[in-house]
């Protein structure tokens, strides 16, 4: 059976072409690889394609009636975004592409549709089809129960990608044969984990793509992350990058990406000043090598999609989570869907060992009294959102620091300290409440805070209550005055080192991207600064 040959979703092919007598020649009927369509159905080609993928794939004849009569259907936008939307519907199609065929000048549009090799398609009411001759066919009880075993045996990232070791740069061989301390037989070794196919030595997996390709996005799909930056609230962005290359450079140029966008609070405390992470670079670090190494490559034409906001940032990873992890159990149980791709970042020290990097996300977010992660699994996708904000103000965390370095606090006598230094009155009652603890933990932290110098004790007993000791002093006001950064950010204006740029200000005063720019504009309305370019372009000179 020869039929338009599969192509990346993410590609923009050019029409193919065929004569009539070819085309008859290539499809004469509805088999089990060919299934046609005079127009467009959502429900029936979601259908198709659901059981197409979880057989042997096929193809969805698009402007072909039952007789096999050539009736047309051009590839146009919307027809394209129907497609898009059936599958986007479905669960876990997998690979698929879409392309015209012109017969005769007739377009017809065709749906490419690859075997999955791991795990199954449904369609978007749960069922799970397959492909038994021309017909679309259910499975149900112990046919589906030994349908879905067999599939969970297999794992995509371990099957041929149809590359060689000739592909590969040269640097990213040697670079990993140095992580492992290869000294010889490197393609034997690259069978040992899961990075070559067993037998050959020199044919790259897909794991093995992923980590030795200069490119990989340039022959397995949008195996790439793409950073957006976005408003608070909308969908138009401001500025996208698209972070390509080896998976392991992906993670590292990702991170520092991030790291320089978000930059820190900066807090000036006495003559102490403290750069504040806005979000802990380890957290960002493991997030991302988190959704590079979890998620489904087998769905090609979906990027790893980093949305940066003035108040999160949320990574949205194609695929859901792996069974039997969930959104609930994820901090006790794990599952890799790609365990030779997290191995390698985890020899290359980007990612933890196994079942820790939750932990480190959630608890690096704690140590700096930040909101924890939120994690969302939709089915089609996983994501995680890590708030830029917390309850906790940048002033108040230094604070807590500098209170920390007195010793004898704890990790949960940070949010007391917080809600006694503005101006609250601490009872048993109340810490239970802010920390969890049960009564006599309470108890004990209070006297303990007591005893070391930062409460002091009003009542006794049951009527017993705790203000911070006044000679502390609680933090407001800790941050450089308005007038402070002002006359900062003119003195940046008038040096000829650099061009003053939003970025420049955030950089020297920790101000968020948000309050650079209003204190920007302000000088600017004030006469003192003249704004030249815009958008990426824009910076700022003396008037």
């Amino acid at each position: 059976m020869a039929y338009p040959p599969f192509h990346p979703q993410s590609d923009v092919p050019s029409p193919l072409f065929m004569s009539a007598d070819d085309f008859a020649a290539a499809f004469p009927a509805e088999s089990e690889y060919v299934e046609r369509k005079r127009g467009f159905g959502h429900a029936a080609v979601q259908e198709s394609a659901v059981a197409f993928a979880n057989t042997d794939g096929g193809v969805v004849l698009i402007g072909v009636d039952d007789s096999g009569a050539v009736v047309g259907r051009p590839l146009v936008a919307g027809l394209t975004d129907d497609i898009h939307q059936a599958m986007r519907d479905a669960r876990d199609p997998g690979r698929y592409a879409i392309q015209e065929l012109r017969i005769e000048g007739v377009p017809v549009v065709v749906v490419s549709v690859a075997r999955r090799i791991e795990g199954f398609a449904q369609t978007s009411n749960g069922r799970v089809l397959v492909r038994r001759g021309t017909m679309r066919v259910p499975l149900f009880g112990a046919e589906l129960a030994r349908f879905i075993n067999a599939r969970s045996l297999e794992r995509f990232e371990e099957t041929d990608s149809g590359l060689t070791l000739d592909d590969a740069a040269a640097d990213e061989i040697a670079h990993l044969t140095a992580a492992y301390g290869w000294s010889r037989d490197v393609p034997a070794r690259l069978v040992d984990h899961g990075l070559a196919v067993a037998g050959s030595g020199r044919r790259l997996t897909i794991a093995g793509a992923l980590h030795l390709l200069p490119d990989p996005a340039e022959r397995l799909g949008k195996a790439f992350v793409e950073i957006l930056r976005l408003p608070e609230t909308g969908t138009e962005y401001e500025r996208r990058i698209e972070v390509r290359g080896p998976l392991h450079r992906q993670v590292e140029r990702t991170v520092a990406e991030l790291v320089g966008e978000l930059g820190t609070e900066l807090v000036v405390l006495g003559v102490r000043r403290y750069d504040l992470p806005r979000i802990p670079e380890v957290v960002l670090r493991e997030a991302i090598a988190n959704a590079v190494a979890h998620r489904s490559y087998e769905m090609t034409g979906t990027a790893i999609r980093v949305e940066m906001r003035p108040q999160a940032i949320r990574i949205v990873s194609p695929g859901g989570l792996p069974e039997p992890v969930t959104v609930d159990n994820i901090r006790e149980t794990q599952a890799a869907r790609n365990y030779r791709v997290i191995s390698v970042l985890r020899r290359l020290g980007l990612a933890e060992d196994a079942g820790r990097g939750v932990d480190v996300m959630v608890d690096s977010m704690l140590d700096e009294m930040l909101d924890p992660p939120v994690f969302d699994d939709s089915g089609q996708t996983v994501a995680v959102t890590l708030p830029i904000r917390s309850a906790v103000t940048p002033s108040e965390r230094a604070w807590v620091r500098e209170m920390e370095a007195r010793g004898l606090t704890r990790l949960r006598d940070r949010i007391l300290l917080v809600h006694a230094a503005r101006g609250e009155r601490l009872t048993n009652s109340r810490v239970r409440e802010l920390s969890g603890m049960d009564a006599g933990e309470a108890r004990g932290a209070l006297q303990r805070l007591r005893d070391a110098g930062f409460f002091v004790q009003h009542g006794s007993r049951g009527g017993a209550s705790y203000t911070l000791t006044e000679s502390l002093g609680p933090p407001a006001g800790l941050r450089p005055s308005k007038d402070a950064l002002r006359a900062l950010v003119v003195e940046l204006a008038n040096a000829d080192a650099a061009p003053l740029t939003n970025a420049r200000v955030r950089e020297r005063t920790g101000l968020d991207r948000v309050e650079a720019l209003r204190l920007l504009d302000e000088l600017v309305r004030d006469g003192i600064l003249e704004r030249i370019g815009s958008r990426r372009g824009t910076r700022y000179i003396r008037r």
